[in-house]
Order: structure tokens, then C-alpha cells, then sequence
């Protein structure tokens, strides 16, 4: 069962460093987790700890995405909240720096050597490559791992049982997986031959594909001795659209607003940002993928992570989504919108109520190779020839992501109904919402109710479904409860939006 750390793609969104107590209840240390002196004595804090996701990083092991991108949203929710623009200059200082970290800005490219305006990712979400050359420098072999943490693996060549073989060791030092090729050829007609035997034997502990880099017939080995893999840079479109939703929503305000509007700074940068998410979501329309009712995104077919080819997880195109229905609301643009309607009905059909009438879902879309399963035969992914099927209910943190889309789909106008809203609401507070033994509050892992207690990577995200939280009082309540009771401190950019999704939804129940 493929797990979100194991394909490498969430690592930060729940690991972050920062400074918490999540041990057993106790009083909340004097923090009002619903008032604005908490929300700013945790942004102070956190942008002068220098901790992951400062507003100066380059997303090159996802701090933009999994770190700054919940603190951009937690100042969209404190505007909406307050109707303060000391939350808008916050914004404006914190975007213009994300901006200035472009790929485009920077002067890097992707692995296609493409410098975009958007922010490329490599370790550990993306396959490592090494390049092995024979004696004389001339590249021969093509080592490739799909395995997460990608820049911890070596390939290490050793003498083989005759002279016109090799042993192939790839190793990754992370958690010590290792696969091994004995007596390797370079001869293509050989049963022997590397990259065939190397895709026969997948899938193995270090997830191993090779290609063939020679231009010539001739036969020669790849040198011995060891070769670090190195992590290929991405541009991901759950990256992309983590951090250009709160960017889009900063668009939406002060164009929607005729006070903003006639603010000469706030128009300038709303336009500015306007154009930026637009250029940023466009470097995705090569992965948007169209039915005659429905639309989603898959991986092209080479790009370096594993999974190429499939399509993505339901959380990583809606992602996107929430920046198409801010640009489509700010723009009244019919092509966002219509992304947006399509996406709501790929969605939509994803959805499933149970007996207490709460929606379930699963993390991988039904209709995708990699919920079914694939096989060589299929020719669907360079980097994961096969796949047995991965059904996994999707999580609370991720499905965090999921519901916001709908929340914001609904008011929109772009897709879902009240009741799809209240079923929502009633994921959380029918399925997740729970006590641990001790009686602490806490929540289940999975949408569902299943999964088992989750970890403090996951229900210290529980604020982030105040989306729904309107048509269900006790979202709000057992989220705020969860902060409360470990005396939530200061740390990670999450935990930030976190505070500033209680006030925002405080202030909406008044």
C-alpha cells in the first residue's frame, strides 16, 4: 500500500521543524487560539526563528509549498477575518519575496532545462539519476531510483564473474534499502543484458530502472567504483498551487473590494500577483487532461518522479484547482472557471457517504492506473514500470486540501451544494474527531475514521478544515480543542494558518 511519505511527495507538509507540545491535556499557557495578538505573536516568531518555510526560501525541498504557503493563507484568513490591511502588507512582503524565488528569477531550469516562473523541487520527492561512465569517461549506463530521498542513494560497480561483466549495488543510505545485479552485461543481446535485467527484477527495495547512454555499438562497462544519484529537478502542481492559491486570493480581495481597488499600491500588486499565478498555472497545461465531464492532472510520461505517465492524487490537482477558482472569481475568466466546474465533478464522483452521511474518498482517484494497479505491458511509466494498486482512504491533512477546494468550488458558484458541504463538515466531526485514551482530544488518520489515532503531523493540521466548518459547529470546537489541550506554541508555518483559520472562523460565527 503506497503511502504519501514512501512516494516522497508530503514529507514536509508534515515535518517541519518547529517548537510544539503535543504531549497529555493540559491548559493552553495563556494562548487565546481564536485572537489576533496569537496569530501575530505566532507569525513574529516563527519568521524570526529562520525555521523551514521563511518567505526567502527557493521550494527546492518544498519549504514554499509545505511551509510558506500555510503562512500566506493564514494572512488571507486574518484579513477576511479583520478587515485589517496590516495582514495585506504582510502579504505583499512575504509575496514579493516567493516571487522573487521563481525558477525564472533564479536563473534554473527543470529537468528539461526550462527556466519557468515557478518553483522546481528536487530532494525527496524526485528520481535520482547517475550517469556511470566506462574507463574512458564516456557515459555507458543510466541509474535511476524512484525511491523518496533520492539524493541519499549510491550506485556502487564492482568486478563481475567474468571480464565482460559487472555487479551494480544501488544503495540508498536513508533507511538502508539496497538492491543488487550480479554479472551484468552491456551486450544487448544477452539474457544478462543491465536494462533488461534491471526492469525484470523490478520492482526492487531501491525502486531500479536503467537506460542505455551509449551512441555506439560498442561494448564497454561502466567503471568501477561508487556514483551518488542526484534528485532531478520538478516543477509539481500541488507546489505550484499551495503557493499561488493565497497569492490568487490576494488578486480576488483587493479587485473585488473598491477601497483596495482604488488603493494605487494594492491595485499595482493585485495585477502583479494576477499575472504571476496565472504564468505559474500555466506551466501545467501540458498535464491537464479533459473528459467530455470531467478534468484532472497527470504526470507526463518521463517526467523524473515516480508515477510518471499516471495521473495525479486528488489533493495535488485540486490544489491547482483552488488557484483556478481564485483567478476565475477575480478575472471572471469562463477557461478558470470551466477547469474548475470539471475538476468539481472529477471530484464529485470520487465521493462516497457512509452510514453516519459523512463523505469518504480515496487518496488516488478511482479511475487512475495507480488506484487500479499497471503493469510493464500497460507502457504507462518509465520511472515505475508496475504497480499493484494502491486504495488508500485519503488523509486528514491532505484531505484538508480536498475540502477547501469544494468549500471554495461552492462559493464560487463552480461546483457542490450545501449538503455536499455539511457531509464535509461531518468527515471531520463524525469520522476523525475523537479522543485518545487518556482523553485528549485528537482524530483518526483517514477521512474515513480509519487509520488509527493519527500523529501530531496530522491532527495539528485539523484547523485547516474550518472551510467546512460552518455547517458543523464542532469542526470548530474539537480543532481548537486539539490546540488547546497540548498548549500549542509557536514552530511550523501550519501551525500559523492553523491560529489564523480558528480566528477566521471564530469571527464568521459572531
Amino acid at each position: 500500500m503506497l503511502t504519501r511519505r514512501q512516494f516522497g511527495l508530503g514529507a514536509l507538509a508534515v515535518g517541519a521543524l518547529g517548537t510544539l507540545h503535543t504531549g497529555t491535556a493540559r491548559a493552553s499557557a495563556g494562548h487565546d487560539y481564536t485572537s489576533r495578538e496569537t496569530f501575530d505573536l505566532f507569525d513574529r516568531i516563527f519568521h524570526e526563528s529562520g525555521g523551514v518555510g521563511q518567505p526567502t526560501d527557493n521550494n527546492e525541498h518544498g519549504g514554499l509549498a509545505w511551509g510558506q504557503s500555510y503562512v500566506l493563507a493564514g494572512f488571507i484568513r486574518m484579513y477576511e477575518a479583520y478587515r485589517d490591511t496590516h495582514y495585506l502588507d504582510r502579504l505583499v512582503t512575504n509575496i514579493d519575496l516567493v516571487l522573487g524565488n521563481r525558477d525564472s528569477e533564479r536563473g534554473v531550469a527543470d529537468y528539461r532545462g526550462e527556466s519557468l516562473p515557478a518553483w522546481r523541487a528536487t530532494h525527496p520527492y524526485t528520481v535520482g539519476v547517475a550517469a556511470l561512465k566506462d574507463s574512458s569517461g564516456r557515459p555507458v549506463l543510466e541509474v535511476r531510483s524512484s525511491l523518496s530521498y533520492a539524493d541519499l542513494t549510491t550506485a556502487t560497480v564492482r568486478a563481475g564473474a567474468a571480464e565482460d561483466r559487472f555487479t551494480l549495488e544501488v544503495r540508498n543510505s536513508r533507511n538502508d534499502a539496497v538492491a543488487t545485479f550480479t554479472d551484468l552485461s552491456m551486450d544487448p543481446d544477452s539474457p544478462d543484458y543491465a536494462v533488461r535485467k534491471i526492469l525484470d527484477a523490478y520492482p526492487t527495495p531501491t525502486q531500479v530502472t536503467a537506460r542505455d547512454l551509449r551512441e555506439g555499438g560498442e561494448i564497454t562497462l561502466p567503471a568501477q567504483g561508487a556514483t551518488p544519484l542526484v534528485s532531478q529537478p520538478v516543477i509539481f502542481a500541488v507546489h505550484t498551487g499551495m503557493i499561488t492559491y493565497p497569492i490568487a486570493s490576494f488578486a480576488r480581495i483587493v479587485l473585488g473590494t473598491p477601497k483596495l481597488r482604488a488603493d494605487a499600491r494594492y491595485r499595482a500588486k493585485a495585477q502583479e500577483y494576477l499575472e504571476a499565478a496565472k504564468a505559474a498555472a500555466a506551466v501545467h497545461d501540458r498535464e491537464w487532461r479533459q473528459s467530455d465531464d470531467g478534468g484532472h492532472l497527470s504526470w507526463v510520461k518521463g517526467t523524473p518522479l515516480a508515477y510518471d505517465g499516471t495521473e495525479m492524487p486528488t489533493n495535488q490537482f485540486l490544489a491547482l484547482g483552488l488557484t483556478y477558482a481564485e483567478i476565475a472569481a477575480a478575472t471572471g475568466d469562463p477557461a478558470y472557471a470551466d477547469r474548475v466546474k470539471r475538476m468539481a465533478r472529477t471530484f464529485a464522483r470520487e465521493l462516497r457517504a457512509n452510514d453516519k452521511d459523512a463523505y469518504h474518498w480515496p487518496y488516488w482517484p478511482s479511475f487512475g492506473a495507480t488506484y487500479r494497479g499497471f503493469s510493464r505491458d500497460d507502457d504507462l511509466s518509465e520511472f515505475t514500470p508496475s504497480g499493484n494498486g494502491a486504495q488508500q482512504i485519503e488523509d486528514l491533512s491532505h484531505g484538508a486540501i480536498d475540502a477547501e477546494f469544494a468549500a471554495l468550488a461552492f462559493r464560487h458558484k463552480l461546483g457542490f451544494n450545501g449538503a455536499d458541504m455539511a457531509r464535509f463538515a461531518r468527515s471531520y466531526s463524525r469520522n476523525m474527531a475523537t479522543t485518545d485514551p487518556e482523553g485528549v482530544p485528537t482524530t483518526f488518520l483517514r477521512v474515513d475514521g480509519t487509520g488509527g489515532l493519527a500523529s501530531s503531523g496530522q491532527y495539528l493540521q485539523a484547523p485547516r478544515w474550518m472551510a467546512v466548518a460552518q455547517w458543523d459547529q464542532k469542526v470548530f470546537e474539537h480543532a481548537k480543542s486539539i490546540y488547546e489541550a497540548r498548549a500549542l506554541e509557536p514552530g511550523q508555518g501550519s501551525h500559523l494558518a492553523g491560529v489564523a483559520y480558528l480566528n477566521w472562523q471564530a469571527r464568521r460565527r459572531r
